[in-house]
């Protein structure tokens, strides 16, 4: 799990069980925050070790992101824009974190639409920023992702059966749609960044 606070973005991960996770976090105690993000993984890119555990973060902290999906390109965009040596996992979701901080400009909507043109395969991204501590944000190519609100705020997940318990309001999020998550709403973006209203 990744989670937003007023220090940055504080990240716990381990491979095996949850309950793993759950003995090194306290439960949750030990990362309080505003936003969080979080996934379990099979092993697509890399053994799965701590290290190739999501989320991933980028090198200066300001990004992190869960991925489900295949990044096709994802070494012709560590050779043109991060390189080797800056990666510390086997897998191409650290690569979308990385490539969010070196094209970012203040604008993490933007960004993720800028980054997303990179991307060749299939993905469902969830991003935390640490400069945006209180949103999520979500895009998708070829891959399902669903957002939902409901009493206790808002969530997305890659199949609505995860989150149906916590709310009966969800949203598809089309190939090129960009979601941004707050406490109590959601806005929906086109790849272009114009605002498009979702049923």
């Amino acid at each position: 799990i990744a989670v937003c606070n007023a220090g940055g973005i504080s990240l716990a991960k381990v491979s095996g069980r949850i309950a793993r996770l759950c003995e090194k976090t306290d439960d949750g105690k030990n990362m309080p925050g505003f936003t969080g993000i979080g996934h379990t993984r099979w092993a697509t890119h890399g053994a799965p070790t701590d290290i190739n555990a999501h989320p991933h973060m980028s090198c200066d902290g300001r990004f992190s992101v869960v991925h489900n999906g295949i990044i096709e390109n994802a070494k012709e965009i560590t050779n043109e824009y991060i390189g080797e040596e800056n990666l510390v996992s086997e897998t191409d979701t650290e690569t979308v974190a990385h490539l969010l901080s070196r094209f970012y400009d203040g604008n993490v909507l933007g960004t993720i639409a800028r980054v997303a043109e990179k991307l060749e395969g299939s993905y469902a991204l969830g991003i935390i920023c640490s400069e945006t501590p209180d949103k999520i944000y979500c895009t998708a190519k070829a891959s399902p992702l669903v957002a939902a609100y409901g009493d206790d705020g808002c969530f997305i997940a890659s199949d609505v059966s995860a989150i149906s318990r916590y709310s009966d309001a969800s949203y598809s999020i089309a190939d090129g749609e960009i979601a941004i998550l707050s406490d109590n709403s959601i806005s929906f973006y086109d790849n272009k960044g114009d605002e498009i209203q979702k049923t």
